[in-house]
C-alpha cells in the first residue's frame, strides 16, 4: 500500500468529515439489487484501462470538475465515486459537492477492497 504524506492524509480526513461514504458492500448491494445511481472511477486513465467495477464510468480526478455537468446534468443524481483506497474519491467528491451536487457518495475501501473482498472486475 502506497504511504501516504501527512499534509495529504489531512486534507483526505477533512474532506472526509465533509462527505457521505459508503463501504464496499454497500455498492456490492446496490448493484445486485440493480439499484440506478452513477458508479464513477475517479482513478488514472491506465488504472481504469486495467480493471474497473462493473458498469462504472471513468471521469479521472484530474478532470471531474470539469466535465461532471456534461456526464452528469442532474445535481440531485446519485453517484458513487471510488478510486483505489478512498482518498481520491473523498477529494473528488467534496468537489462535487461544492459544485452542488447533493447525491455524492465515496467508498471507502475503493478497488483494493473490493478486489480483497473476491468481488468481479471488469478487464481490459
Amino acid at each position: 500500500m502506497a504511504k501516504h504524506s501527512p499534509r495529504f492524509l489531512d486534507i483526505v480526513d477533512a474532506a472526509r468529515r465533509e462527505v457521505r461514504e459508503c463501504g464496499i458492500e454497500d455498492v456490492k448491494r446496490k448493484l445486485a439489487a440493480g439499484e440506478t445511481f452513477c458508479l464513477i472511477d475517479v482513478r488514472e486513465e491506465s488504472e481504469y484501462a486495467r480493471a474497473r467495477l462493473p458498469g462504472a464510468t471513468h471521469l479521472g480526478k484530474g478532470v471531474i470538475e470539469r466535465d461532471i455537468e456534461e456526464a452528469v446534468p442532474e445535481t440531485n443524481t446519485e453517484m458513487v465515486l471510488y478510486c483505489g483506497g478512498g482518498y481520491r474519491s473523498a477529494l473528488a467528491a467534496l468537489n462535487l459537492q461544492k459544485m452542488g451536487y447533493t447525491n455524492v457518495i465515496s467508498m471507502d475501501g475503493g478497488v483494493r477492497g473490493w478486489k480483497e473482498a473476491g468481488y468481479p472486475m471488469e478487464e481490459g
